[in-house]
């Protein structure tokens, strides 16, 4: 520290007027090094009082601190000026002005320059700097910018209201440069046209011509140089978090829409070529959708399809009319050929395809019981009133499932579009867009909130969902006329903890040897038939019941888009009117599924004795010592009241914090699915809801990712601890038991020994941390 020789034999309880300032540092400084904080605070009370000219004097004393480059709390300069901060509220002192003003002023900044702006806030209220004259305090951004000093620079300019006069490219690129864009965004906070500027120049970054290197070769002495930022993939995924954060158009932004666009169209080549799981009319609708009238797109699509199908490549290729002198030499021939051939409209489905099919996949799926006029599809008032009349009716038993547009990742968020509710003899769909647009009064409005109000928290009324928290809260988030609905919700019965229940006794008779009904097997079969995909979720639950599965094909359409479509139609149906079945049916053979649906009853438990009371308490709420790393198990249930799992009967998707994590729960027979890197936290809820997995993330995406799934299937694991660690806290937790078979049924050539080491230590209560 550069301060005067110190003398440490200072009586520091008598101080004079009008003393010297730098006295006054001797003797802080002394105190402050031996610590003695409450006589610290005493002396430079009374010490301040003494000084002849107090804002004079405080900056000679910092202008002899040589700490003044630590940070806050850390020197003995920021202690004296906010300590004389405080002081100077109950103990005013005449302010300079003038000349003499902007004297203080200007030693003040070049104290803030030396200090790396951490004097910044309290010397910006003691010396009124943001009172300076404007051209002056431009002048101190620029030197500090001009020094590669950017942070400082961004900081000063943000404390002095500076950034409209200031230009918004030359002080945030240099920041994102550095991965410092949470200081980009704190620059343009409050200001939507600096905000709209710095999506577009990030946008422009993402340009097919842009130079990438001549560009970076600008900023080449600027350390640390996180060139990687200047990724496609990182760029686009922080363009779309600001086009959400400030509600700004992503028509602004045309270069990372593109490339989302065709991150999604990749998508759905794969879904529709290889996981085989989309209709062709739905694929369709979404390329379409996706696609648009973008020229670049329409060249990719064709050129993508071209590793998948030549055929649909060429009657995409002749449906946007793109020239043959631009298309590959095969697609050409091929749309040559079938004009030759007259083929047909250029999207229609191939024939030979199609012959046999539809009579298959009835054999193998389960089907709509009722006749297709007994759906009932809801877009008036009228019809509104109809179902309202058939729908509430007390001991009524209601199926619900809600459907909504996916988004592929694409900005916005996807409204829910339709609410399927299904009795025995009759199924309503409502279009919820519709309806609310034609409820024109405050009345009419009250009185279709009133119905789903009524609807949800009338506990004569049964309602079975699958996953229904997750659709509620869509629900919430898309009408907020709806939001109370979760806060009084009774009489629901939730399938998916059912389901839950006979996957955890199916996983204990498979533990204990026992010799009983094998309700989780698949019990369908289809002759010429090769099922590509394991079945999972609702699906999967409608198999181990009802003996057959759902047909997904239409999960993905586009459920805004009107009218419906036959298939769409009977797809909405079934997913509300199988909740009926497979109900009824776990009512009527209790002794063969051994599900007590009355312990997954919502609003119709009765009262509990004291004593269950506490004991569910003491379940959900950990004690001190364990809050501190399981504060997101309460709503969880312990691994003390679960019966074994095998690892193949645990289906997980790891968030891309946890690929670590990820990889040992794999080598030891989990099903695993991880993130990409550059994924959005949010696709793991919608890969948990569509499969049926347990999101297994940590810290600060835990809440928003388990307001997106059903209760108990987001599990947060601290993110202190190694993945070996964590591993040992999930499988314990889910109550996973792993054998030595288990191991090697995933893991491939090296980790095999590593799995078994790990196994060994779990079991044996080694200490898992080493190496």
């Amino acid at each position: 520290m550069d301060c005067p020789a110190m003398n440490t034999e200072t009586n520091f309880s008598t101080v004079t007027e009008g003393q010297d300032p730098l006295h006054l540092l001797n003797s802080l400084y002394t105190l402050w090094t031996k610590k003695d904080i409450q006589k610290l605070r005493e002396t430079a009370t009374s010490g301040f009082a003494a000084l002849k000219e107090p804002l004079d004097g405080i900056l000679i004393m910092l202008e002899n601190c040589g700490d003044l480059r630590k940070g806050k709390g850390h020197s003995l300069g920021h202690y004296i000026v906010t300590e004389f901060q405080d002081w100077i509220r109950t103990n005013p002192v005449a302010s300079q002005t003038g000349m003499a003003l902007k004297q203080q002023q200007c030693r003040a900044f070049t104290i803030v320059i030396e200090s790396q702006a951490n004097l910044l806030e309290p010397l910006i209220s003691v010396y009124q700097l943001d009172q300076a004259d404007r051209a002056y305090l431009l002048e101190q951004v620029s030197y500090l910018s001009e020094r590669g000093r950017y942070k400082e620079a961004a900081l000063l300019a943000i404390k002095l209201n500076l950034q409209k006069d200031l230009n918004m490219e030359e002080i945030c690129t240099p920041l994102i440069l550095q991965d410092k864009a949470n200081i980009a965004e704190a620059f343009v906070a409050n200001e939507p046209d600096l905000q709209r500027r710095l999506v577009q120049m990030l946008d422009s970054w993402c340009d097919s011509s842009f130079n990438t290197k001549n560009f970076i070769r600008k900023y080449q002495g600027t350390s640390p140089l996180k060139t990687e930022k200047m990724n496609h993939k990182v760029l686009g995924k922080l363009v779309f978090r600001l086009l959400e954060l400030y509600d700004i158009d992503p028509a602004l932004c045309p270069n990372v829409v593109k490339q989302r666009h065709f991150g999604t169209l990749k998508f759905l080549l794969y879904r529709r070529f290889v996981e085989k799981d989309m209709t062709e009319e739905n694929w369709a609708d979404h390329i379409e959708h996706t696609v648009g009238q973008n020229r670049w797109l329409q060249d990719q699509l064709v050129n993508q399809l071209v590793r998948y199908d030549l055929r649909t490549a060429a009657r995409w290729a002749y449906h946007y009319k793109l020239p043959l002198d631009t298309l590959p030499y095969e697609v050409a021939v091929k749309i040559q050929e079938m004009q030759l051939n007259d083929c047909g409209g250029i999207l229609s489905r191939d024939e030979h395809q199609q012959e046999g099919l539809e009579d298959i996949e009835n054999d193998y799926y389960y089907q709509l019981p009722l006749p297709l006029d007994r759906v009932c599809f809801v877009g008036t008032l009228e019809e509104l009133q109809q179902c309202k009349s058939v729908v509430l009716q007390p001991g009524q038993v209601v199926g619900i499932d809600m459907e909504w547009r996916p988004s592929f990742g694409v900005l916005g968020k996807s409204r829910v579009a339709l609410m399927q509710l299904a009795v025995r003899d009759q199924v309503f769909l409502l279009d919820l867009p519709e309806l609310l647009k034609k409820v024109e009064t405050a009345n009419q409005q009250e009185e279709f909130s009133s119905f789903i109000q009524t609807l949800f928290t009338d506990s004569s009324i049964t309602k079975l969902g699958y996953g229904m928290s997750g659709d509620l809260r869509s629900l919430a988030t898309t009408y907020p006329v709806f939001a109370s609905v979760m806060q009084h919700m009774q009489g629901l019965v939730e399938l998916l903890s059912v389901h839950q229940q006979l996957q955890k006794r199916h996983s204990n008779n498979s533990v204990t040897g026992s010799r009983v009904v094998d309700v989780l097997s698949a019990t369908a079969s289809c002759q010429g038939r090769v099922v590509r995909q394991p079945e999972k979720g609702l699906s999967l639950l409608v198999q181990h019941v009802m003996g057959k599965p759902l047909n997904k094909t239409e999960q993905l359409s586009n459920w805004e888009k009107r009218p419906l479509r036959k298939a769409q139609i009977v797809y909405a149906a079934i997913d509300a009117y199988c909740l009926l079945d497979v109900y009824n049916t776990l009512l009527q053979n209790p002794d063969r599924f051994g599900v007590d649906l009355q312990a997954v009853l919502l609003g119709k438990q009765g009262k509990t004795s004291k004593e269950e009371k506490a004991k569910s308490k003491q379940k959900t709420h950990p004690t001190p010592a364990k809050e501190k790393c399981e504060s997101s198990e309460s709503e969880l249930v312990t691994s003390s009241s679960q019966s074994p799992i095998a690892p193949k009967e645990f289906h997980v998707i790891c968030d891309n914090m946890l690929q670590g994590l990820g990889r040992y729960l794999r080598c030891l027979g989990v099903d695993v699915k991880m993130l990409e890197n550059d994924d959005d936290h949010r696709k793991a809820a919608e890969i948990a809801r569509t499969e049926g997995r347990v999101i297994l993330t940590c810290g600060l995406p835990y809440q928003t990712l388990r307001s997106q799934v059903g209760e108990g299937r987001c599990f947060s694991v601290p993110c202190s601890e190694k993945a070996k660690d964590q591993a040992v806290r999930v499988l314990k937790h889910f109550n996973v038991l792993v054998t030595p078979a288990d191991i090697f049924s995933r893991c491939q050539n090296g980790d095999i020994a590593g799995s078994l080491k790990f196994l060994l230590c779990w079991q044996t209560g080694s200490e898992l941390t080493s190496q």
